[in-house]
């Protein structure tokens, strides 16, 4: 069984939209986008580190919309991320498609993407995708959570976490904070929420 990770650049309020340009998604007419460059302009030594480890080469779970920007952006830029034209991009969308991008597979439904889950392989890393993150979330379909917590509120935008979120127990396995104040934890699913009185 293979594990899914999502790894989601996040602000304080939650907005995970657009962290990587202007360009990105300007959908709802978002304003922002973009707002983790000037963290990454200070990024240190630590935070480097901590990025390569999680950008290891790993087949990636996709929604079309990611795939759209990667598929114009990595192919170009594969120095940045070793690896990522040679692993599987498996793309969500609620219609078949294709991409000239290699390796890359499409998926239709909830039930192909348990059937992938449930296959021999590697971890399976989901970037963006903002709406098959809700989807994996509502089917209880999230094994770990690679949060980079950048610390600014935005107000608007798409936002990680929604109604049907699914009900969980999270332990941190990784953590770092950095010099100026972006937080990277990991969590890994760790069954049931439990409930009781403080104090009792």
């Amino acid at each position: 069984m293979r594990k899914i990770s999502v790894q989601e650049f996040v602000t304080l309020d939650g907005v995970m939209q657009a962290p990587g340009a202007p360009e990105e998604d300007k959908s709802s007419n978002f304003e922002y986008g973009g707002w983790t460059a000037p963290y990454f302009h200070e990024a240190d030594e630590e935070a480097s580190e901590f990025m390569a480890k999680i950008m290891q080469p790993t087949d990636l779970l996709l929604g079309k919309k990611t795939l759209d920007i990667f598929e114009d952006y990595w192919p170009k830029h594969a120095d940045a991320w070793p690896g990522i034209n040679e692993v599987t991009k498996y793309v969500v969308s609620s219609t078949p498609g294709k991409s000239d991008w290699q390796n890359s597979v499409f998926l239709t439904s909830v039930d192909d993407i348990k059937k992938l889950k449930d296959s021999d392989g590697s971890d399976l890393h989901v970037i963006g995708s903002s709406v098959l993150v809700q989807t994996l979330l509502e089917h209880a379909l999230v094994d770990e959570l690679v949060l980079m917590m950048f610390p600014i509120t935005l107000g608007s935008g798409k936002r990680l976490f929604r109604e049907g979120t699914m009900p969980a127990a999270f332990t941190m396995t990784d953590s770092l904070v950095t010099k100026n104040g972006v937080i990277f934890a990991i969590y890994e699913r760790a069954g049931d929420v439990e409930t009781g009185t403080v104090g009792a």
